[in-house]
């Protein structure tokens, strides 16, 4: 097998020559500017041996992957009692669909679709104002990255809270259902900025480190979540972290993953790497188009599937 170094430049080079790049989110401003022709990709080993090639530096927002940290903050806030209010299933729909609310009595089917991660970040803002949640989540980020250069676009927040009718609308339902406890304008503001943190690839791969070594941030050292939570957060990239198209990108690429609508990419190889790739052109399901197929190129290129037998 070709070193990781190689690997990682190899596909930086094919994707920089791919066709088919994907339609850029145009319901954001902001993210609607992007040129389509930016593709970066960093993996960071267990051991710490970091390899990034095209634009893995360019900070670009993170979008629905910032839904990881959140989930992960408010557990270690709450624990388990999270659960109480949102599901841990797949949910089979687009990432900020109102169908199953209505069914399912105002309790989002996992906490990556839209309802779900308002609800996480409802829990988060708790009694505090909006300015001090939206700070927690921003200095857990830049601890876990080990970079305080980590920052949240004001311009991409206020795009998404001028635009975000159909999240004001999944807000407001939940709330009917006494799931939200907080003002959804309130709520909504810590959201909003959540999404908005803008990341590097290189950036993202250190933040995700921890579900790589089992709960442990391996550029520090410290604990962040227990190995079994570690596990269950990746579970839950698995099945739920893609929306609808979740079980294709297992199918194709095999890792627990999250997408954001930024074009970027999360994607976990425990106890190997953590993976960010970014590619601002989307699929039809929300997906970075060629950060998808970098994936699972790299998986092909590596054997770091979930499902790959292991070899003697």
């Amino acid at each position: 097998m070709a070193s990781l170094e190689t690997i990682v430049a190899d596909i930086a080079a094919e994707m920089a020559d791919a066709p088919d790049r994907g339609t850029v989110a145009d319901y954001i401003p902001g993210l609607a500017e992007i040129d389509p022709a930016r593709f970066g990709i960093a993996v960071i080993e267990a051991d710490g041996t970091s390899h990034k090639a095209g634009d893995a530096d360019e900070p670009f927002s993170i979008q629905s992957i910032s839904k990881v940290f959140s989930l992960t903050l408010a557990l270690g806030a709450i624990g388990d009692r999270l659960w109480d209010r949102v599901g841990r299933e797949p949910s089979g729909s687009a990432f900020n669909s109102i169908v199953q609310l209505e069914t399912e009595s105002g309790i989002p089917r996992n906490p990556f679709i839209n309802a779900g991660a308002i609800v996480v970040a409802d829990m988060i803002l708790g009694a505090h104002e909006p300015i001090e949640a939206i700070g927690e989540i921003l200095r857990f980020v830049r601890a876990l990255a080990d970079d305080d250069s980590i920052f949240i676009d004001e311009r991409i927040a206020r795009a998404e809270q001028d635009t975000g009718f159909r999240n004001f609308a999944l807000a407001n339902y939940m709330r009917a259902f006494r799931n939200l406890r907080q003002p959804v304008e309130r709520t909504l503001g810590v959201y909003f900025h959540q999404c908005a943190l803008a990341m590097s690839c290189h950036q993202l791969a250190r933040a995700g480190g921890y579900l790589m070594a089992g709960g442990i941030n391996p550029a520090t050292g410290h604990s962040i979540v227990s190995a079994q939570r570690a596990r269950r957060i990746n579970a839950l990239m698995m099945t739920c972290g893609h929306y609808d198209g979740s079980g294709e990108f297992a199918y194709r690429v095999g890792l627990p993953g999250k997408s954001g609508v930024g074009g970027g990419i999360l994607a976990i190889a425990p106890g190997k790497a953590s993976i960010a790739v970014w590619s601002p052109g989307l699929n039809a399901r929300g997906t970075s188009q060629l950060g998808a197929l970098a994936l699972e190129r790299l998986v092909q290129r590596t054997g770091w599937s979930v499902f790959e037998a292991p070899t003697e």
